[in-house]
């Protein structure tokens, strides 16, 4: 049986507001889409003048749009009060995200600073490895364990007379994502990474592979950090 978070401490307070922060990310997804497939089907005029604008300049444009509403059952103006409303949500939806992650920032900086140090770790991805460890890492008997429980742990998928492995496929999908980040950002920013990346291709692996080693080298970094971080909540 293993040993369950406590939920009492600042990890559970950081794990509160990013449920708030994914909710509205999510919503205004889903407005800004809902306006993409309102333009695609839009009268020419409304079509031609929104089609192929950013997210950021399409809720913008549309929020600016007026519509006659004596005339609702015209189609066009029908469609620019919808997509005015949804633009008007999409922007309300922004605010309340910048507003958590003010709220954020500086508690996730507080609970974990050698964690957010990190090379590629931002608030988010350090919110998401704290609220993944929880309040009592502890539970956590090793870096091995982190690394199963973010499904980054090596799995043997050899086959005749080719060794190789692969991630494994379970554990905390929102976990193995911040790791996928964090790779990412390295190989894009971080020379030895690069360098590392090289070598290994010189060697005959493939990118998914080489992500895989990354993603485990990664967690050793993260739970050394952790580990630090919490020892130090505690003292």
């Amino acid at each position: 049986m293993g040993i369950p978070k406590t939920r009492t401490g600042p990890v559970e307070a950081i794990r509160a507001l990013r449920v708030a922060r994914q909710g509205a990310v999510k919503a205004r997804t889903a407005a800004i889409n809902q306006m993409r497939g309102l333009v695609a089907a839009a009268p020419e005029g409304l079509r031609t003048e929104l089609t192929k604008l950013s997210a950021a300049v399409l809720v913008n444009r549309c929020a600016t749009l007026t519509a006659d509403l004596s005339r609702l059952h015209d189609p066009e103006q029908a469609t620019a009060a919808a997509l005015a409303g949804l633009a008007r949500r999409a922007l309300a939806l922004t605010e309340e995200i910048h507003a958590l992650d003010r709220q954020l920032t500086p508690l996730v900086r507080r609970t974990a600073p050698r964690t957010s140090a990190l090379f590629g770790v931002g608030t988010d991805v350090a919110a998401q490895l704290l609220t993944t460890a929880g309040d009592n890492p502890d539970r956590l008997h090793s870096e091995a364990a982190l690394a199963h429980l973010c499904g980054a742990a090596p799995i043997p998928a050899s086959s005749g007379r080719v060794r190789r492995h692969r991630l494994h496929r379970g554990g905390d999908r929102g976990a193995n994502h911040a790791l996928h980040t964090i790779a990412l950002c390295r190989l894009r920013y971080d020379p030895r990474t690069r360098a590392y990346q090289q070598r290994r291709i010189t060697e005959g692996l493939s990118k998914q592979e080489i992500l895989r080693c990354l993603k485990r080298y990664i967690v050793r970094d993260v739970y050394t950090a952790l580990r630090a971080d919490f020892a130090a909540l505690t003292t």
